[in-house]
């Protein structure tokens, strides 16, 4: 038999890719965030959003393909329920129709799966990411929330830390030396 055997393979769970999403808090001059776990989505799922120059030489017979830049978009869809902060933040945006940077908020992936992970820290990417509602209440088993979120910048690798079995988490950017 060729290639690699079966059991060096592991498959990754999507509960080991969490979310959190960053609560503002403003206080005189400066916005802090507290970074809460994303519960009760029913989709979040990420496009890479390719751009692309596609081109045809007079002199080939085939097009040539390169990218040229991405516009990364995540999907999102939850089930309301009350008292979940990050769920009472998009539907503010939602709700009063939030633009410009009051509807930007900072999401960080934490990649439980990854090499180096612990039950205490791993592997993260923080984001700022435009909050783009869609619709609202298209279940009738319970009060729902679509949209997206779109790219606001560049990706931050970095590590996350938790206090309390990844339920809130802090996040420092790793430095490159």
């Amino acid at each position: 038999m060729s290639g690699y055997a079966v059991a060096d393979r592991k498959l990754v769970s999507r509960s080991k890719k969490v979310l959190f999403y960053g609560i503002p808090s403003t206080s005189v001059d400066t916005t802090t965030y507290v970074y809460k776990r994303m519960k009760g989505f029913t989709d979040v799922s990420t496009s890479k959003n390719s751009k692309e120059y596609t081109r045809q030489y007079v002199d080939e017979l085939f097009e040539q393909t390169d990218v040229t830049g991405y516009s990364p978009s995540t999907s999102y869809g939850f089930d309301q329920y009350t008292g979940d902060a990050v769920h009472d933040d998009i539907v503010k945006i939602t709700d009063e129709e939030l633009v410009g940077n009051d509807a930007v908020r900072p999401l960080i992936l934490v990649d439980l799966s990854a090499a180096g992970a612990t039950g205490k820290t791993a592997p993260a990417i923080k984001r700022d990411y435009a909050v783009i509602p869609d619709s609202e209440g298209g279940s009738l088993d319970a009060y729902t929330y679509t949209g997206n979120f779109r790219a606001k910048g560049d990706k931050v690798k970095g590590t996350a830390t938790t206090a309390d079995d990844w339920q809130t988490i802090t996040f420092e950017e790793t430095t490159s030396e």
